[in-house]
């Protein structure tokens, strides 16, 4: 007959813990679901329930235990099929390590659960959890310190947990190293390193097989994911400042020219848990000599928009909307959030572009050549007010921001259908206009007033003299 295993006060604390790290855990995972109401969110919720209970994270961590070694360093990434207990993983305490000026281990807080999972398939999964669960602190200290101590309230909460009578240490062993011995395999990365004075003597070369920095390239990773930097709130603010041309209290950041090494093929769960939870992606900085253009500014004279249209930047900005849309998104607030960013930062290249229109010499729409309408001439070459008295009255009268706004609409919508499906009409048209009205309203204001500052100066100097 089961005995459940009787607790004090202490050891009630320490599981309401346990519970309360599950129930985290669980809400962070139907986070993503929010909202969400097809197949596949309705499947995942129902997994992400029967995952993220107590006694199944217990029992199933504590039965894939021996095939998993839990590791800041791990051999898989570099080939998916030596066993963790044929090659040796590392697991590394980072305070231990010796600090230096580049960035490496050594920069990561040693207090936080930051090791990796490494296994033999989708047993990493399971582990992990039990292991992300060890990690959390109690009076201070982790979990795994308090059964590792044999502390009775600590091994008597887990047993409750786990739906036993057995208070025994039974988690030890997955943070026990699989392989006590230093080896590799002919499979992974190796390179022999010649310590002796001799290369012609095979016993003076070390061999040496590189370890990958698992728990450094997850943080990495988060840290540069274009989902963190990019949509950040910080970035957000500052694109927002730029289309409003409004002082931003902190600077802008970006990671340009990223490159990404993929693990594990299409089953990056093959390699660690947490490569998994990338879903197999690990971004690289840029390792080249950097390339400095001046990007030369020329006058549109027949198609704005066509020049517009020619930038990189809008080109990317472009794709990657257009990509997005193709793929039918849910219809869901994380959708809406996204589609009206790429369309935010399509109306901030658009300001920049008019920015640097307006850097050349007043008056260039005055060549015979320049074939642009009249409110596009408005729109791009303020200065020729200050040449020409009868182009400075239509500008004045003129809604010229109205109508960049329509024509970028028009633009916009045109390039989204070309060669697509998507089929946009009026109804997309008004959403695109109202995004560039924001920015060009503003921006004729404050075109205006400067206008008028300069005249009221002028005034006042013909006056004194």
């Amino acid at each position: 007959m089961h005995r459940e295993t009787t607790l004090t006060t202490r050891g009630e604390s320490m599981l309401q813990q346990m519970n309360a790290h599950v129930q985290r855990r669980l809400d962070n995972k139907l986070a993503k679901f929010e909202g969400r109401t097809d197949a596949q969110a309705k499947s995942e919720i129902k997994r992400a329930h029967e995952k993220y209970v107590l006694k199944s994270i217990l029992v199933k961590g504590a039965s894939s235990a021996p095939g998993v070694a839990i590791a800041t360093h791990i051999a898989k990434a570099t080939h998916p099929d030596p066993q963790v207990k044929q090659v040796a993983n590392l697991l590394i305490d980072f305070g231990s390590l010796p600090s230096r000026v580049e960035v490496g281990s050594h920069v990561l807080p040693d207090d936080e659960s930051l090791a990796d999972a490494t296994g033999n398939g989708a047993v990493n999964s399971a582990a992990y959890e039990l292991y992300l669960l060890l990690g959390t602190r109690f009076e201070g200290r982790k979990f795994s310190e308090w059964l590792s101590g044999m502390d009775q309230d600590a091994l008597s909460a887990f047993a409750r947990g786990m739906g036993t009578d057995d208070d025994s240490d039974v988690y030890s062993v997955l943070l026990n190293r699989k392989n006590l011995k230093v080896s590799t395999d002919a499979r992974l990365k190796q390179v022999y390193w010649l310590v002796g004075d001799d290369p012609a003597d095979n016993t003076g070369f070390r061999l040496l097989a590189p370890l990958y920095a698992t728990s450094l390239t997850h943080r990495f990773y988060a840290q540069v994911s274009p989902n963190i930097w990019f949509y950040g709130d910080h970035n957000k603010a500052a694109r927002k400042a730029l289309r409003e041309r409004t002082a931003f209290d902190g600077g802008y950041t970006s990671y340009p020219n990223l490159a990404v090494q993929k693990l594990g093929g299409t089953k990056p769960q093959n390699i660690s848990q947490l490569n998994s939870e990338r879903g197999g992606q690990n971004y690289l900085l840029a390792s080249l000599p950097p390339s400095w253009q001046s990007r030369s500014v020329y006058a549109p004279m027949n198609e704005s928009f066509r020049s517009f249209q020619g930038r990189p930047e809008v080109r990317l900005i472009l794709n990657d909307l257009k990509r997005f849309l193709e793929s039918d998104p849910a219809k869901n607030m994380h959708t809406r959030d996204l589609r009206d960013d790429l369309t935010a930062m399509l109306a901030d290249e658009l300001m920049i572009f008019t920015v640097e229109i307006h850097s050349l010499k007043p008056g260039w729409t005055m060549d015979e050549r320049c074939r642009l309408a009249p409110d596009e001439q408005f729109w791009l070459d303020p200065g020729r007010a200050e040449l020409d008295n009868e182009f400075a009255a239509a500008r004045r009268q003129s809604d010229w921001s109205e109508s960049i706004s329509i024509r970028a609409a028009n633009w916009l919508n045109g390039r989204l259908n070309y060669k697509s499906a998507l089929n946009f009409g009026d109804v997309e048209h008004a959403h695109w206009k109202g995004e560039f009205d924001s920015v060009l309203e503003s921006f004729r204001r404050q075109l205006d007033d400067m206008q008028d500052a300069l005249r009221n100066d002028d005034d006042d100097e013909g006056d004194a003299a």
